[in-house]
């Protein structure tokens, strides 16, 4: 990629599928359209795997697997140092291709840039980190050595809303353990994930370690591959919905899984609040990247006497957000990914006005192309509205108000998921005990954002299994594996 505009961006990526290291079209001729959601109008066409291409993908990660497991870590090592500065060399390229199939502004996909290449830098350093042991049993009897090995070729799913980040925070710690892929992004956007797939051949990375596959019948593509038996490691990030029935199609072969599923993130502000620190945290939890995200705040719990005055300021900041293509200079707040998912959005707000609810601002889908909805705050939500339970994926705040700590607690953890929970008091005791009592795996303490490529990253209950990132990141992709050696005592006369 040598220009950023629009036209040539997109063309210089390839649209085959990528297996066994060379870019090959579809067995049976198939493509399907990438759209830019800020206009509607087709960006280009990819090719569309079919179960067929899917099997061959995996056969080329299972004929890689045992090379490549014993590649020297150093050298999996550098190959991601080296992609970690490509990525940021193409920081400008990558960002203009996220924006065009994702709606994201430039400036967020910048950041995301430079989240996704920081995966990569830090998995290059723990690929020389990974650890075993040895020690003696109690009795003396044997010796025990402890190796860490790869589980062996994966399946890695991710979502469209952080399509670059989501790709190398799991092909990070794959490589650096010593485990091929079969890759599977979303049809919304494989632009990202073929641009990855070039940054990581021109690093260095063998032919099959990595295999990507776009396709519009990911059901006909995933199920056969994880009931065949060849995947042994299942790595997902997706909807609940989506993860469940991947959890029992794993099941037959007993498949080791990592979910990252949905949220329905509560934010808490308390009476003794910093105001001007918790409507910026909240612009963060709830408009990055215009709350099309897991970690996304969804239901807004603020004391009742500040409630008035965090909805006004929140409310003037959100009204005061540009609106418009992510390519036009100056926007704040693209388009949503899709109508289905504007619709979404709108129709809770709808479902929440029904019941009482009031809009301080918003609420309305404008004219005009693109799948655009306004940043929209809620007041006076019903605990029963649909609001409150489904996992929003838009920019609209719902406020409700609390007036004890156990009730806030309470409310917080009425739900099936638990991935993260923000909350913003002055009194430290109170933040811990909150932090400790919300059931989720994240909290951020008077802060709105919690995603970081040195932090474990995942949730409890329904939001998922296994984490993602930090130093227990490579773990979800390393079996353990114990030598018992028996000591021989030396015989008589010797030595």
């Amino acid at each position: 990629m040598t220009t950023t505009t629009s036209t040539s961006v997109v063309e210089t990526v390839p649209k085959q599928l990528f297996i066994g290291g060379s870019w090959q079209d579809a067995a049976d001729g198939g493509h399907f359209a990438v759209d830019d959601p800020a206009s509607g109008e087709r960006l280009c066409e990819v090719a569309d795997a079919s179960p067929a291409d899917g099997r061959r993908a995996l056969d080329a990660a299972e004929a890689a697997q045992e090379t490549w497991a014993a590649t020297a870590p150093r050298a999996r090592s550098e190959i991601l140092r080296r992609a970690y500065e490509i990525i940021l060399e193409r920081r400008e390229e990558l960002a203009l291709l996220m924006t065009l199939e994702m709606g994201k502004p430039l400036a967020e996909a910048r950041g995301e840039v430079g989240y996704a290449a920081e995966f990569f830098r830090w998995f290059s350093e723990e690929a020389v980190r990974i650890e075993g042991g040895f020690t003696r049993t109690p009795d003396g009897a044997n010796r025990v050595l402890v190796m860490r090995q790869p589980v062996g070729p994966c399946l890695l799913i991710t979502p469209w809303n952080f399509p670059l980040a989501m790709g190398t925070r799991k092909i990070g710690p794959a490589i650096a353990a010593g485990c091929t892929m079969v890759l599977k992004p979303a049809p919304q956007t494989p632009l990202s994930s073929l641009a990855l797939a070039g940054i990581l051949t021109e690093a260095g990375l063998p032919e099959g370690v990595l295999n990507v596959v776009t396709t519009t019948d990911a059901a006909g593509v995933i199920e056969p591959l994880l009931r065949g038996g060849g995947v042994r490691k299942l790595s997902f990030t997706g909807s609940t919905q989506v993860g469940r029935l991947l959890l029992a199609q794993c099941a037959d072969t007993v498949v080791r899984t990592s979910m990252e599923l949905g949220g329905n993130a509560p934010f808490i502000v308390f009476e003794d609040a910093d105001l001007d620190r918790a409507v910026e945290g909240a612009m963060v939890a709830k408009m990055r990247n215009m709350g099309e995200a897991c970690t996304a705040a969804n239901r807004f719990f603020v004391h009742r006497e500040v409630a008035d005055a965090f909805a006004a300021r929140l409310a003037e900041r959100m009204t005061a957000l540009t609106v418009g293509p992510g390519t036009q200079p100056g926007s704040q707040v693209g388009p949503l990914i899709d109508a289905a998912g504007r619709a979404k959005a709108d129709g809770l707000v709808q479902d929440a006005v029904t019941r009482g609810a009031k809009v301080l601002t918003g609420g309305e889908v404008p004219d005009g192309p693109g799948h655009f909805y306004p940043p929209t705050v809620v007041t006076e939500v019903r605990p029963g509205s649909e609001l409150m339970r489904a996992e929003i994926f838009g920019p609209v705040a719902a406020i409700l108000t609390f007036d004890t700590e156990d009730e806030v607690v309470r409310a917080a953890n009425d739900t099936e998921w638990g991935l993260v929970g923000y909350l913003f008091t002055r009194d430290i005791d109170r933040a811990l005990r909150v932090g400790e009592g919300l059931e989720t795996g994240m909290v951020g303490i008077n802060t709105g954002l919690v995603s970081n490529p040195a932090a474990p990253f995942g949730g409890v209950k329904q939001s998922g299994l296994g984490r993602e990132g930090g130093r227990v990141g490579i773990d979800e992709f390393l079996e353990y594996k114990y030598l018992a050696i028996p000591v021989v005592p030396v015989a008589d006369g010797r030595g």
